[in-house]
């Protein structure tokens, strides 16, 4: 039976989406079978973050609708086989869709997978509510930025109300050479300041938009063990910033 893990965030513009097609992809190269669903029914660009979208014939809204079976509403990856795209709506505008349906679609399909990550969409609002009440875990991810700091803090607190079995901690877009530095907060201190337990840090300068997953970043792959494993090992962002060679690459970052 399929772990439910909805991918949050609060705050728009921390790499969530991106950050929820890595994980996607790194638990599919380690075998397990995986649907990424986007949740956000308004704002939805799953299918062009992981490069499927010539690929869609039906999505979740026709599958809510019964105009299509859960499991045909599902895009499989063409270069990782276990990895299966729900895509949100693109044939009307937003609107109300309550978390019963939703979570039926993904009560039929979680049988049939290990994994499914619902990427939700930005702030707390329906769309925010409706994501989280069909999940069974929340990964909430934030930067090192104030404001995503304070944003995270919310979610957090939100997500206290709802009867989730685990709520972990994804720290994105850090910057190994401020980090190594002292400039910037590390992603353990993010951990005590908001209270969950940290299971990945994934560097700034790594994207995978387009759907390159070609050469999945270690930081996934980290990730994507820990929640295997229950391990949390944590990738280091600083290692290329470390020693006389790192000091360098910390000089002419600043440069750029």
């Amino acid at each position: 039976m399929a772990r439910k893990i909805v991918v949050t965030s609060g705050k728009g513009g921390v790499g969530k989406t991106t950050l929820a097609a890595g994980l996607s992809a790194a638990l599919a190269k380690k075998g397990a079978r995986v649907v990424l669903c986007d949740a956000d029914l308004g704002l939805n660009n799953i299918d062009v973050v992981t490069g499927v979208e010539n690929l869609v014939s039906y999505d979740l809204i026709d599958a809510i609708e019964g105009r299509c079976r859960a499991k045909q509403a599902l895009v499989r990856h063409p270069e990782y086989p276990n990895l299966h795209i729900l895509t949100s709506s693109h044939s009307m505008p937003e609107r109300y869709v309550s978390p019963q349906p939703f979570k039926l679609v993904l009560n039929a399909l979680a049988p049939q997978f290990d994994f499914i990550l619902i990427d939700c969409p930005a702030g707390i609002d329906e769309g925010f509510h409706r994501a989280v009440a069909v999940a069974d875990e929340a990964i909430v991810v934030t930067t090192p930025h104030i404001s995503a700091l304070r944003d995270a803090d919310k979610v957090i607190t939100l997500l206290k109300s709802y009867d989730l079995s685990t709520v972990s901690l994804v720290v994105n877009k850090v910057r190994g050479d401020l980090l190594a530095s002292g400039e910037s907060l590390s992603p353990r201190e993010i951990e005590t300041l908001l209270k969950i337990p940290l299971i990945g840090v994934v560097p700034e300068e790594y994207s995978i938009y387009g759907g390159e997953f070609a050469c999945l970043h270690s930081a996934f792959k980290t990730l994507g063990n820990n929640l295997l494993s229950g391990k949390r090992k944590i990738y280091d962002a600083t290692r290329k910033y470390v020693g006389v060679m790192g000091a360098l690459r910390r000089v002419l970052k600043r440069s750029l």
